[in-house]
């Protein structure tokens, strides 16, 4: 019996503290309202997750209080002094999770919402010293006022979940609703002949690159390695290539350009969708045990001008490849072609006018170069069969015809810049880095390292002979610019037994971190060296704009990375500002 009342006990404090966890959800995202027709859903779905983990880490613990204790331990059904010592705990979790959430994605989040978390973190911190005091007066006073510390109690507890959801708000409607942007500028750049090949990449690593470079392989990173300029490159947090590449390619932050995430969480049970999952509490699982559905960003949701726009409201023909948040593909002096034009292509509305291609009369050289590229052998990488097959041939399949529509397409309309993002560096890498760099694991088979270790190299070979046939095109007035979005790099041990237990045993690289990526600039340009200074992806764009002779927008966040040219390029061209391209 005296287990019933531990599992009793267990409920009420995992109900608790999926309470804390739901706040954290709800300050993450302040446009849901605290609603019953939105509270609902969240509820019967992510609290149901919570709730159901988090009984059983109390009640773990109360068994093993019973194994220790001296005493024999009986708990009432709802006993004041196990609730509140449980209360305490999870009160201090619950804090320490609203400070790690708001210390993280403190880039993503408004002021008030960063208050509100800051103020709430604070405000379950006392609760979690209020709940330690109603223990000890419990213990000290038990036989006089036992009646009292229950009411205290249940009040301690109310407040520490009213105070933290009454700081953040009932919810609002945000200001920036996504729009077209049909700017329009009068003046005319005095320069147009420079051409800019932009190759991104995602998760690539520059330490992974120099030291195959140091050891003769890589040749053509090599070459930017010796007479171009290199630089680390700082990412945003949370790492997804929807929030990075959106932040490059608009010069913004995602506070302003909009998209914060890796896409937009829909409730299975209904409501209102869910833009930001908190950190440190495996919210991420609701997506993989289904009861969140992942739906990904259309290029709606960007609420600012991206830079094919920027240059095609200047007159500069733009081709961009594989991009994100391209579809519905938007209208552009050139054309794209979007990350999803492969899916959309297996439906049978993407064949004949596909949403993800623009213009349309560039369909039928996407589908040529798309059959072209699938019935070329090279395309398949083989691995020994096994659970790591699928891992790498679909994503290194899918770049490899990217970059055969993107020679392709470049070869026939010429775009002064050109924008090819590769995108199976990041998919590869978190389940073979562990075989590419061994020593940083140590629990790697000579068979294995033999046998898988090539395969994340094979494919960087792909962007090495990308850059290779860039170099060999570019002229004196020149540019080509090589940009990771956002690094790699080992999973902890601890990360690693976890997805053991409860995830994906094969994982093994991440970015949950935001490790930085890196920028790569190579022309006559370019000054040589590796610049002292980070830079960070919101400099993408700027420093496009800023080579082009064009102006830079007053309200982006990044800079013109000016020092990775030479004097004489930067005495010539001075930076120039507008206030802004979106209206």
């Amino acid at each position: 019996m005296r287990y019933l009342r531990m599992l009793s006990n267990s409920i009420a404090a995992g109900s608790l503290a999926t309470a804390y966890v739901l706040t954290v959800v709800l300050q993450l995202n302040p446009t849901l309202t605290l609603g019953r027709v939105s509270l609902a859903p969240l509820v019967t779905t992510v609290g149901l997750f919570y709730v159901v983990h988090l009984t059983v880490i109390c009640y773990v613990l109360l068994v093993v209080r019973q194994l220790l204790a001296r005493e024999l331990f009986s708990p009432a059904w709802l006993s004041v002094g196990v609730l509140a010592w449980l209360g305490a705990l999870a009160a201090a979790g619950g804090a320490a999770l609203m400070f790690a959430n708001f210390y993280t994605f403190a880039r993503v989040l408004d002021d008030g919402t960063v208050m509100a978390m800051t103020r709430g973190a604070a405000s379950l911190l006392l609760a979690s010293v209020l709940f330690v005091l109603v223990a000890w007066a419990r213990r000290v006073f038990d036989s006089d006022v036992r009646v009292v510390w229950a009411f205290t109690l249940l009040a301690v507890a109310g407040a520490s979940v009213a105070v933290p959801l009454a700081l953040r708000g009932r919810g609002t409607v945000s200001l920036l609703e996504a729009r077209p942007l049909d700017a329009t500028i009068d003046f005319t750049p005095a320069e147009r002949g420079s051409r800019v090949n932009v190759i991104a990449i995602d998760g690539g690593s520059l330490d992974f690159i120099a030291r195959a470079t140091a050891e003769g392989r890589l040749p053509n990173f090599g070459r930017i390695l010796d007479a171009g300029s290199v630089m680390h490159l700082a990412t945003i947090h949370p790492t997804s290539a929807e929030a990075v590449w959106a932040a490059a390619m608009t010069g913004k932050l995602p506070l302003s350009n909009g998209v914060r995430s890796a896409g937009v969480y829909r409730l299975t049970t209904g409501g209102d969708a869910v833009q930001l999952l908190p950190d440190y509490c495996f919210a991420y699982e609701l997506v993989r045990f289904g009861f969140l559905v992942e739906e990904p960003h259309t290029s709606a949701m960007l609420r600012t001008r991206a830079l094919w726009g920027i240059l095609s409201t200047h007159g500069v023909s733009v081709g961009a490849v594989a991009w994100p948040l391209t579809q519905p593909a938007p209208v552009v002096r050139g054309y794209v072609v979007s990350d999803t034009y492969l899916r959309l292509a297996a439906t049978p509305s993407g064949i004949v006018d596909s949403p993800a291609v623009y213009p349309s009369e560039v369909q039928g050289d996407v589908t040529r170069a798309t059959e072209n590229a699938a019935a070329d052998a090279s395309a398949v990488v083989s691995v020994p069969a096994g659970s790591l097959e699928a891992r790498h041939e679909t994503p290194g399949r899918t770049d490899r015809i990217y970059d055969r529509i993107a020679r392709d397409l470049a070869g026939l309309r010429a775009p002064q810049v050109t924008l090819t993002r590769y995108q199976s560096l990041d998919p590869i890498g978190h389940y073979f880095l562990r075989y590419a760099m061994p020593s940083e694991f140590g629990d790697v088979s000579d068979d294995e390292q033999r046998a898988l270790g090539p395969v994340l190299e094979r494919h960087y070979r792909l962007v090495d002979e990308a850059i290779g046939r860039a170099i060999a095109t570019l002229g004196p007035d020149d540019v080509l610019l090589v940009v990771s979005g956002f690094g790699m790099e080992p999973m902890g041990l601890l990360r690693r037994l976890v997805e053991r237990v409860i995830g994906d045993a094969d994982l093994n690289g991440t970015h949950d971190a935001a490790p930085d990526g890196f920028l790569m600039a190579y022309g006559a340009s370019v000054a040589r060296g590796r610049p002292s200074a980070r830079a960070s992806v919101v400099d993408l764009t700027p420093t496009i704009l800023y080579f082009l002779g064009l102006p830079i927008g007053r309200d982006m966040d990044g800079y013109a990375r000016t020092d990775l040219f030479q004097r004489a390029f930067t005495d010539e061209r001075p930076i120039t500002f507008i206030p802004t391209y979106d209206r």
